[in-house]
């Protein structure tokens, strides 16, 4: 009994280091703050539900404008690449694993160089369908333009079409300029895209969250309509807003 006794004397500081390593770990490696979002963007069948949901709406939404269209100009289609038409969890998952916050961006040029993303559930087939009906299709992202040889060959790999120098318009100058671009000789039916300024340059802004809401609302309109956003809980500019708890006292 005295041995057992002494043993775990003994080994008593080694486990409460232990548990203070691990509590000073989880304390420095804010990174993984990230995890719950990660998870639900990569693994939730909720996730995949809202992007078959979404595209299957842009469908539906897509034949209606289309059939509707009396513009002298020609019809396009403008979607947003990352977290729109490919999933690049994998690299975000892998940065918060090596305790590095992926929001400084500096592993994502290697990632579009030698990276494997996948596509989001129900892009292809919409993407598929709006080249079926002769539709000119713009992918607009904030990819790097030196990578975009990378991108497109990635893009190729996955057999999206559309895929060409001239319809894939990445990082030179602001998302709205782009569009502008398109709109010189197209008629732009639907906007496809994650994050808010992939529909309009007002939201892209350093405000906070409560005036990007206000822009939403004064948008309304257009959301369901001819802007379709997915969902996507990794990233984007309300990742640092702060939380608000319920004040059960307050409430008193």
């Amino acid at each position: 009994m005295k041995k057992i006794t002494t043993s775990l004397l003994v080994a008593l500081p080694l486990l409460n280091s232990s548990a203070v390593f691990a509590a000073d770990q989880d304390t420095v490696c804010k990174s993984k703050e990230y995890n719950m979002a990660l998870r639900y963007q990569q693994q939730s069948a909720e996730v995949m539900a809202l992007q078959l949901q979404a595209y299957q709406f842009a469908t539906q939404r897509f034949i209606q404008i289309l059939a509707n269209h009396d513009s002298d100009k020609k019809p396009a289609v403008v979607l947003d690449l990352d977290e729109t038409v490919i999933d690049n969890t994998p690299l975000l998952v892998r940065d918060v694993n090596n305790c590095h916050d992926y929001t400084s961006w500096d592993t994502w040029s290697d990632w579009e160089k030698k990276g494997e993303p996948t596509l989001i559930p129900g892009a292809k087939d919409f993407i598929d369908f709006v080249t079926q009906q002769g539709v000119k299709i713009y992918y607009i992202s904030d990819r790097f333009q030196e990578n975009k040889a990378d991108t497109i060959k990635t893009l190729k790999k996955l057999k999206v079409a559309q895929v060409s120098s001239d319809n894939v318009l990445l990082y030179t100058e602001s998302k709205e300029a782009r569009r502008d671009i398109v709109r010189k000789e197209h008629d732009i039916l639907m906007l496809i895209g994650d994050s808010l300024h992939d529909f309009a340059a007002e939201f892209k802004n350093k405000e906070s969250t409560e005036y990007q809401r206000g822009l939403v609302a004064k948008e309304a309109k257009h959301f369901g309509n001819d802007w379709i956003v997915m969902p996507n809980a990794s990233y984007g500019s309300w990742s640092k807003s702060e939380l608000k708890a319920w004040d059960e006292k307050a409430a008193e």
